[in-house]
């Protein structure tokens, strides 16, 4: 993970107490959120490692709930997370999981409502930055610094070339591009940072392409 500044080491402006426990986790649980779209009605919230080790006193339960909430790292409505969360009907489940070989601060998120399931794994790298590695069995590397569009769509020639070709007619940059798919002519997942705002009707346009099923912009964070 690079660091931009002496602000991106020195960590955010956050409720405490922990940059890495506290501030990360609630930069997961939005990230998450803007994944999924909305905010979910069930949570299934697996801590790994350290953050299962500490993560009541540490208070990473509360700033993840809050992520997932669209509460910002400096939100003070954080540490009531759980109860804002059973007030509105959000349903929270944790575990803990050993599994060998995951960074020390991971948690796996399962979100879930009426229109849908999503599963993500995020880890917490140190002065409240994260990295979103997996969605859905995707594999990726998401950090939420930058504007991000993710293109979930049926891997096919040509389909990174018409994607690039919409966002140059716009103007838009592309800062940095990766692919996954989950097999030769399956789901395939393109991840696009650019250095330009993706609005909706950008969006919108990339979704009407041949073989793309959904379209998600996350403005940086």
């Amino acid at each position: 993970m690079k660091y931009r500044s002496v602000f991106d080491i020195i960590g955010p402006v956050m409720i405490g107490p922990s940059s890495s426990h506290t501030a990360g986790a609630a930069r997961i649980g939005r990230i998450a959120r803007q994944l999924f779209g909305r905010t979910p009605r069930q949570a299934h919230i697996e801590f790994c490692g350290s953050f299962a080790q500490t993560y009541q006193g540490h208070g990473t339960d509360v700033a993840i709930v809050g992520g997932m909430m669209n509460f910002d790292t400096h939100d003070p409505r954080i540490k009531d997370a759980l109860k804002i969360a059973e007030d509105i009907g959000l349903q929270v489940r944790i575990t803990t999981i050993d599994l060998q070989g995951e960074h020390p601060n991971t948690a796996w998120l399962t979100l879930k409502d009426e229109a849908g399931t999503m599963k993500v794994k995020g880890i917490s790298v140190g002065g409240g930055k994260v990295a979103l590695l997996e969605v859905d069995g995707f594999a990726m590397n998401l950090s939420g610094d930058a504007w991000t569009t993710l293109v979930f769509h049926r891997d096919h020639f040509g389909m990174i070339a018409l994607v690039a070709k919409v966002l140059a007619d716009h103007r838009i940059n592309i800062a940095r591009m990766e692919m996954s798919r989950k097999a030769k002519g399956q789901d395939a997942l393109l991840l696009i940072e650019t250095d330009q705002i993706v609005d909706g009707f950008v969006g919108t346009q990339i979704a009407g392409l041949t073989n793309v099923a959904q379209v998600r912009i996350l403005p940086p964070l």
